[in-house]
């Protein structure tokens, strides 16, 4: 198999046995630890000008596949890590993009050589299907890790990716069935195409990483339902211009026809995404036709499934609320005790004040970028506190989406959950608690609190102390939970 490597090359691997030890040795690894030595393995692939191409080519491609089980596993584990720090889930964040992206770029090289071309480019001619599938699934697998971490992708990414099919396209190799690893069932260089096409105009990033480790795997699923095609139909949804530098893009006109334009559309997913949804609710769980690499509740099944449904339906998903665009001074911090910190009036401390600024206002939320912010705290999900300025009470919201549209600019969404908080250090049981009133109490009538997740017990009513009034509330249900707390709605049995 690896037995002809040129005798020019001093790299290790250019002995076939020390090859076949050393990939033997990374197909049985630890995850973490082998896919960064094959990180290293193939940057050296790359760094070396006298590996011949066939058996550099031959060489990557067994690298690929000796390390596939253990580099999806990266990923799909990556979701459980923020309760392991932020330190263990940003090592991993980079050993498994860094991986992708080493792979990338050792299949890229290979193509730039065969189209130099080097002697012996005729040589890899039969394995160019398999050269720019796997390329494309690399590239697929890089833009998933950028998602773990909302962007940005930059523009060359897209023209690399379109790049690739339209290579396949020109040799007529886009709809050549292939097997792209063992065991894992024919594809096509246009189908692993169409699924990072599909994978974007999916608009993930106000869904948390398992919500998008789950997409990933249902939009493999229903990928049959959806073709890519180069005529304008009324029923299209996406264009892409598979020439330029452009993400898959919403059909709200026309765009300029070119002959690398092509067009989607996910109506029929839809329909087939319903007929899931029913299928889980009557049978409760999930059918066991979907492979989602894990076990999922329905109930954390399903939310990814209605998001999937609403970007690919002919109809794009409408606001709420009517936007307007401002641009205005904003104090933020973040996290429940950080958020009553500075609603109790006290200063310094924990999780200073950032400055923000927000772009735009709705009657439910706000959308703002970082002007001084660490960064490494914002989550789908998070507990922020939040001041415009001029204003001089603090409102309450929710992270609801988060996009890295530079390398220091951010793009966020925030869902405002209180307008008229008020902190307090509620009796829970013995137990003081700090929690925050979202809602003015009425007796008889229910009032939402957020505290931490482990305040909340059934049956344990909280009292405290708000304007010279005593108040007794009961907990109901739970409305929503985040990383360091838990909204519910409480009974309120007395407030005098």
């Amino acid at each position: 198999m690896l037995g002809f490597f040129s005798s020019k090359t001093a790299h290790p691997l250019a002995d076939p046995r020390e090859a076949k030890r050393m990939l033997a040795e990374l197909a049985t690894g630890e995850g973490l630890t082998v896919a960064e030595e094959a990180t290293g393995w193939l940057e050296s692939i790359v760094a070396d000008a006298d590996f011949k191409l066939a058996p550099r080519l031959e060489l990557v491609l067994k690298l690929d596949e000796a390390l596939v089980a253990q580099a999806r596993r990266l990923a799909r584990d990556f979701p459980t890590l923020a309760a392991a720090g932020r330190a263990r889930e940003t090592r991993q964040w980079e050993v498994g993009h860094g991986y992708w992206q080493a792979l990338a770029d050792a299949y890229s090289d290979c193509i730039a050589r065969h189209r130099a071309p080097e002697k012996d480019a005729d040589a890899i001619r039969g394995q160019l299907p398999l050269l720019y599938g796997r390329l494309i699934n690399a590239l697929a697998a890089k833009l998933k890790w950028k998602q773990f971490r909302y962007g940005p992708v930059e523009p060359e990414f897209w023209q690399t990716l379109g790049g690739i099919y339209l290579a396949a396209a020109d040799a007529r190799l886009e709809q050549k069935s292939l097997p792209l690893y063992a065991g894992s069932g024919e594809t096509t260089i246009e189908a692993e195409y169409l699924k990072v096409l599909v994978f974007q105009a999916t608009s993930l990033d106000n869904l948390k990483p398992l919500q998008i480790e789950i997409a990933e795997r249902l939009i493999i699923h229903f990928l049959p339902w959806f073709s890519l095609i180069r005529e304008s139909r009324p029923e299209n949804v996406y264009w892409v211009d598979a020439g330029k530098a452009l993400p898959p893009t919403r059909l709200a006109r026309l765009p300029e026809i070119t002959p690398t334009l092509r067009f989607f559309n996910g109506t029929r997913a839809v329909a087939a995404v319903a007929k899931t949804i029913e299928q889980i609710r009557g049978d409760g769980r999930v059918p066991p036709g979907i492979n989602l690499g894990a076990q999922y509740e329905p109930d954390t099944v399903i939310p990814v499934l209605d998001h999937m449904a609403m970007y690919w339906a002919p109809v794009p998903p409408m606001r709420s609320n009517a936007r307007r665009r401002i641009n205005s001074p904003l104090k933020l911090v973040n996290g429940l005790a950080a958020v009553h910190h500075h609603l109790s009036g006290q200063t310094g401390g924990i999780n200073g004040v950032e400055s923000w600024v927000i772009d735009d206002v709705s009657l439910g939320g706000l959308g703002a970028h970082a002007v001084q912010s660490r960064r490494d705290w914002i989550r789908i999900g998070v507990l922020v506190g939040v001041q415009p300025e001029g204003g001089e009470n603090w409102l309450i919201g929710v992270v609801r989406r988060y996009v890295r549209t530079g390398a220091n600019q951010d793009s966020i969404g925030i869902e405002t959950i209180s307008k008229s908080p008020r902190a307090v250090l509620a009796d829970a049981g013995g137990l003081q608690t700090e929690a925050l009133l979202l809602d003015v109490p009425e007796v008889g009538e229910y009032a939402r609190m957020a505290l931490p997740g482990n305040a909340l017990e059934d049956g344990m009513a909280l009292l405290f102390s708000i304007d010279d009034k005593n108040a007794r509330l009961h907990p109901r249900e739970i409305l929503a939970t985040g990383p360091d707390f838990v909204v519910a709605n409480f009974f309120v049995q007395s407030y005098s």
